[in-house]
């Protein structure tokens, strides 16, 4: 009895003995698969790529009688307003334009002064700043403090003309549907609006945002100074604005303003957005370009 009692205590020691060994052998086996599965996590996080420049060189550039570059603005439909917008940017429809020409950036302070002395006009006003003028008050910055009539004359000078709303948002946007001019990304690389997270608390000089290019390689289509077009302004012409080339109602008291300033929210920004004031208003958030016919 002793002996069977004995042989079964052996029994299970050796069956012990067995189960540690092949449990280690398993335990072995998983840490050798998770230090697999480690080695395969990366040790750093790569860099976003960087964006894919657009080739603007497919659109033909031409110089201006003062001596500004122009881009041509191909004919063709596009979808001009927005029905996720404030009210008077629908109804989003479509607008057939022919071909004309954008100037590449807002003209500057420094061109500004040249058509000043030129035509013995008086120079730009600013009623309201909070800041020392001088601030934003730099021959290299963005043109601004000049009535809807000032930036028209200035364009006549040139040999060109305000652009229209349609030919402006053309210009801004592209034929597709993008929020803002260059996508609908948000960012402070891409345009000078209100705060200093994107290099400029006040004014900027034009040019300065190369990811914020228009479709059409125009520069600040968005922020930096509103711009003047020629349209008078009305919030129900969407809904019976013709077809082809509109050139904005005939009757109204105010004038349209386009493009967001740097004084302007995301919101403000939207290529599709719209503005207004009166024809002698003067402001330091509104400057102009200039547009010419094909």
């Amino acid at each position: 009895m002793k002996d069977k009692w004995l042989m079964i205590g052996v029994g299970a020691t050796f069956l012990a003995f067995f189960l540690m060994i092949v449990s280690m052998m398993m335990l072995s086996r998983n840490s050798s698969r998770n230090k697999g599965l480690l080695s395969q996590i990366p040790t750093s996080v790569e860099a976003p790529a960087a964006p894919v420049t657009q080739n603007y060189d497919l659109y033909k550039t031409i110089v201006g009688d003062d001596g500004r570059q122009m881009i041509e603005i191909p004919s063709g439909p596009f979808k001009m307003g927005s029905n996720d917008g404030d009210s008077d940017e629908a109804p989003e429809h479509q607008v057939f334009l022919h071909t004309y020409y954008m100037d590449k950036y807002e003209v500057t302070q420094s061109e500004y002064d040249r058509f000043v002395r030129a035509t013995k006009k008086g120079k730009p006003f600013v009623p309201v700043f909070d800041e020392d003028p001088s601030k934003i008050l730099k021959p290299e910055y963005a043109a601004m403090g000049m009535s809807w009539f000032d930036a028209a004359a200035y364009c006549q000078w040139a040999g060109k003309r305000l652009p229209t709303e349609a030919e402006w948002e053309k210009a801004g946007k592209g034929e597709g549907t993008r929020k803002y001019p260059w996508g609908n990304n948000i960012g402070p690389q891409y345009a000078n609006l209100e705060g200093d997270e994107d290099g400029y608390k006040y004014l900027a000089p034009p040019g300065k945002f190369e990811a914020g290019r228009s479709p059409y390689g125009l520069y600040d289509m968005a922020g930096n100074v509103a711009e003047w077009v020629a349209d008078t302004y009305s919030d129900k012409y969407y809904a019976k604005s013709p077809y082809r080339d509109p050139n904005g109602p005939e009757e109204g008291q105010n004038r349209v303003i386009r493009g967001g300033s740097w004084r302007e929210s995301l919101h403000g920004a939207r290529v599709s957005k719209r503005f207004q004031a009166k024809i002698w208003r003067t402001d330091a958030t509104i400057g102009f370009r200039c547009a010419r016919d094909g």
